[in-house]
């Protein structure tokens, strides 16, 4: 069975200062997600999707795409402030993306096969794609997966960090994911806000098309709640800076019945580049992986 991997890039990297998606991290000058097509590939995948801004095309194109010719499908979906269902229209001095439950939206027309979503500048690990790609292969209708790390291996030495804490039902299953801002290391611990073994997601999900449809029905309610009256009791979110989030997605279909969410646990090394004074930490890391022979010194030599 073909299945799809879709890579969320648009992101505005604007706490990193870049587009970080195309910064060398590797030992002969692979992106952080170079590895996870790598891994994906391997896994079976046999597609890859870039959501992207169409801004950045040429150089996305140019500079990350060209390497994969010849060796995965390639495509490109284009996230805008403007992809919005017909008859909507976005408030003129909005700027902020829409988040990553609208950019998994936008590949409603590219994205016919069960797939999985990753965001572009995370490592998941070669054993996360193997459980999607596992997943991926028998899933059906209202089956989803979400890959399982634990929160105090998901933290930033250079800052705060938000996360989707996961709560687990008595099956293993997904019951919901609270959005958890401004971690640091100091709260994760033995009595502390946090113990740290909790599940967190990680944006690293396998879904079935299925799940195209309920984001549509629950975008237009996102966007339409932007200039609904509230009441006193419930202040109206910020129509310039609310985003509509993949987790706070998932969970809302949890809860309305509408998915079956399984946690995949990994023990895969998870590490991503949300601030520029993480790079170091994760070249560190993937020169450690290549020296132990998980990856070649080139990845697509």
């Amino acid at each position: 069975m073909a299945f799809t991997l879709v890579v969320l890039a648009a992101g505005m990297g604007s706490r990193y200062g870049g587009l970080k998606q195309i910064d060398p991290v590797g030992p002969s000058g692979e992106t952080v997600l170079d590895y996870a097509v790598y891994d994906a590939r391997r896994a079976g995948f046999t597609r890859v999707v870039f959501v992207i801004r169409q801004d950045f095309e040429a150089l996305f194109r140019e500079k990350i795409g060209a390497r994969y010719a010849g060796k995965i499908e390639v495509g490109y979906v284009f996230q805008s402030l403007d992809a919005l269902p017909p008859g909507f229209v976005r408030p003129a001095a909005r700027e902020k993306p829409w988040g990553t439950g609208h950019a998994t939206w936008c590949v409603r027309d590219a994205v016919r096969e069960n797939f999985a979503v990753i965001n572009a500048d995370d490592f998941y690990g070669a054993d996360s794609f193997v459980k999607l790609a596992d997943f991926l292969r028998a899933a059906r209708d209202d089956e989803m997966a979400m890959v399982g790390f634990q929160l105090a291996r998901t933290l930033s030495e250079h800052g705060g960090v938000s996360r989707g804490v996961c709560a687990v039902g008595r099956d293993g299953g997904l019951k919901s994911i609270v959005e958890q801002t401004s971690i640091t290391p100091a709260e994760v611990g033995p009595g502390r806000r946090f113990a740290g073994d909790e599940f967190v997601s990680m944006n690293c999900w396998g879904f079935t098309p299925a799940v195209l449809a309920r984001l549509d029905v629950q975008f237009r309610e996102f966007f339409t709640g932007l200039t609904a009256q509230h009441g006193a009791a419930a202040p109206p979110p910020d129509p310039l800076k609310a985003e509509y989030y993949l987790p706070t997605a998932v969970s809302a279909m949890i809860a309305r019945r509408e998915a079956r969410v399984r946690i995949l646990p990994t023990e895969s090394s998870w590490f991503g580049v949300t601030y520029r004074e993480d790079g170091p930490r994760v070249r560190a890391a993937l020169a450690e992986l290549v020296r132990v022979g998980k990856y070649p010194a080139r990845l697509w030599g």
